[in-house]
Order: structure tokens, then C-alpha cells, then sequence
């Protein structure tokens, strides 16, 4: 009897709604409707956590106040895209961990208005620690998707 495993592809098309939750219902509706960024402090540590969470994963502790965080911030991690993934954009596409002003983490996004046909000249503009600013779409829907990062002074 042969042991070699068998493979069996399968295909799911799942749509469902879920419910954001109360800190990610307030969060999304700053965004959508205020255009603001919108983190959690920790009353123990005093980090501003965003995204926001309703409790503190360092301290274990319930965070309360809704800090308003700044529109411009540092890359502290990226990558750049080549290859297509199926459910995200057409390739070349960059995305940036980007700490905001006033916010103790860093948020994901994608990084938008950078020329990134050529990989060498794309490095040479997006870097850790480089500043980026918020860019919010003009009809937002209360996701993430709502807005993005573009490079300051470039």
C-alpha cells in the first residue's frame, strides 16, 4: 500500500459579515467620517496602541482613551511586491509599516505614489526611517483601505 500523500484542491467561496467590534467600529467611523487616526493608550505602559485594541497585549489591561494620532509618520518596515497574490492589486505594489506621530506601534499600509518599475531606484526612495504622510481616499467606507502612505519630500 503506497504512503505517498494524496493532494485534493478545493475551492471556497465564502461571504460573510462579521462585526467589527466596538474599538474597530469607533476607529473605521473616525476615519470615514472624520478623517482621523484614531489609537488606544494603555493606562499602565502609556502606549498608544494602533491599531487601536481594547486591551493592552503587554500589560493585559483594558485601554480606555481614544488618542487622536498624527497624518505623517516613519517607515520602520516595508516591502515591495512583484508577484501576483491572489485578492490584492495588480504587481508592483508596496507596502509600509509605518509608526505614526503620537502612536507607540506601527500600522500596515500600502505605499502609493512611488515609481516601482525599477527595484534600485525604488530603494533608493523608500527607506527605513524615511517620512511618509496619510493620504485619504475622497469617498471613504469606514475600512482601511480608506487611506494610505506617500513619501514626504521626494
Amino acid at each position: 500500500m503506497s504512503k505517498e500523500l494524496l493532494f485534493i484542491s478545493q475551492h471556497w467561496n465564502i461571504e460573510f459579515n462579521h462585526a467589527a467590534g466596538e474599538t474597530a467600529s469607533v476607529f473605521f467611523r473616525a476615519i470615514k467620517e472624520r478623517k482621523e487616526i484614531l489609537g488606544r493608550r494603555c493606562p499602565a505602559c502609556k502606549r498608544v496602541l494602533l491599531p487601536p485594541r481594547s486591551f493592552c497585549e503587554r500589560c493585559f489591561v483594558d485601554t480606555l482613551e481614544w488618542v487622536k494620532v498624527g497624518k505623517e509618520g516613519t517607515i520602520e518596515a516595508f516591502t515591495i511586491v512583484y508577484e501576483q497574490f491572489r485578492g490584492l492589486p495588480k504587481p508592483p505594489y508596496a507596502i509600509a509599516y509605518v509608526l505614526l506621530d503620537g502612536a507607540s506601534t506601527a500600522m500596515v499600509n500600502f505605499l502609493k505614489k512611488v515609481d516601482l518599475n525599477n527595484l534600485q531606484e525604488a530603494l533608493e526612495r523608500i527607506k527605513i526611517g524615511a517620512r511618509v504622510k496619510v493620504v485619504f481616499k475622497r469617498k471613504r467606507r469606514g475600512r482601511i483601505t480608506d487611506f494610505w502612505y506617500e513619501l514626504l519630500h521626494t
